[in-house]
C-alpha cells in the first residue's frame, strides 16, 4: 500500500485551549510510544479526516513532524459524536525494526452456495485478529473467502485461515470466523458466537496514555 503521511507541527497549546485549535480546523493529537517523550502535536483536521477514512485500524501511518518522519499506528480516536468530528487522536510510536502485536479486521468477501441452495444465512464470529509481526508486514485486513462454504454447518475458523507471510495469528486457532446456519438456528448459533467473542476477541483501538486531564470536551 502506498505510504501514507500525516504533516503534524509540535503543538503549545494544551488541556481547554486546544478549543482554539480546532475553531481553526486544527486536530490536537499526542505521539508516545516506547522509548520516546510524549510529544504534543497539530494536524490538519481536514486532512486527516479524509485520510483516516480511506485506512484501516491497522494501517501504518507516517507523522512528519518537522521533516522527521515516525512511523504510528491510531491507539485511540476521540470524537465529537454530536458534529461527528474527530477532536483528538492518539498515536502510538512503533519501529519498524521491532515486532507489534496489534488487532486486523477481518473482511468477509465472497457469497456461500449455502444461501441459495438451502436459504441458510451467513453468520459471522469475531471481527478481528490479533497478529504480531514487523510493521511493514502488517496487513491491511485478513480476507475470508465465503465461496468455501457450501452446505449448512460449514464454518471457518482461525485455525482454517491462509498463513500470511512474516504473519503470525495470536488469537485462540479454535475460535469462530463465521459459520453457516439455517435460518430457525439463528437463536442458537448467535449464542455460540457471542460466547466465543467474549472469551478471546482482542480490542481494535486500544486506549493509549491520556495527554491532558482537561483535554476531552
Amino acid at each position: 500500500m502506498e505510504k501514507v503521511i500525516l504533516k503534524a507541527e509540535k503543538r503549545e497549546l494544551t488541556g481547554k485551549q486546544v478549543k482554539v485549535l480546532r475553531r481553526e480546523g486544527k486536530l490536537p493529537a499526542v505521539i508516545y510510544g516506547k522509548g520516546i517523550e510524549s510529544t504534543p502535536i497539530v494536524l490538519d483536521r481536514k486532512e486527516t479526516t479524509t485520510k483516516l477514512g480511506k485506512v484501516s485500524s491497522s494501517t501504518i501511518l507516517t507523522i512528519d513532524l518537522a521533516g522527521k518522519e515516525q512511523p504510528t499506528l491510531v491507539r485511540e480516536i476521540q470524537k465529537d459524536f454530536i458534529k461527528n468530528e474527530i477532536i483528538h487522536i492518539d498515536f502510538l510510536a512503533v519501529s519498524l525494526k521491532e515486532k507489534l502485536r496489534t488487532a486486523v479486521s477481518i473482511n468477509l468477501t465472497g457469497e456461500s452456495p449455502a444461501l441459495k441452495e438451502y436459504d441458510a444465512m451467513v453468520v459471522p464470529g469475531i471481527e478481528h485478529i490479533e497478529v504480531e509481526c514487523l510493521p511493514q508486514d502488517l496487513p491491511e485486513s485478513i480476507t475470508v473467502d465465503l465461496s468455501t462454504l457450501k452446505e449448512i454447518g460449514d464454518a471457518i475458523y482461525v485455525k482454517d485461515l491462509p498463513a500470511i507471510a512474516n504473519v503470525e495469528f495470536l488469537t485462540n486457532p479454535e475460535d469462530l470466523v463465521v459459520v453457516v446456519s439455517a435460518v430457525k438456528e439463528e437463536a442458537i448459533v448467535e449464542e455460540v458466537v457471542e460466547g466465543a467473542e467474549g472469551a478471546a476477541e482482542p480490542e481494535v483501538i486500544e486506549h493509549g496514555k491520556k495527554e491532558e486531564e482537561g483535554e476531552e470536551e
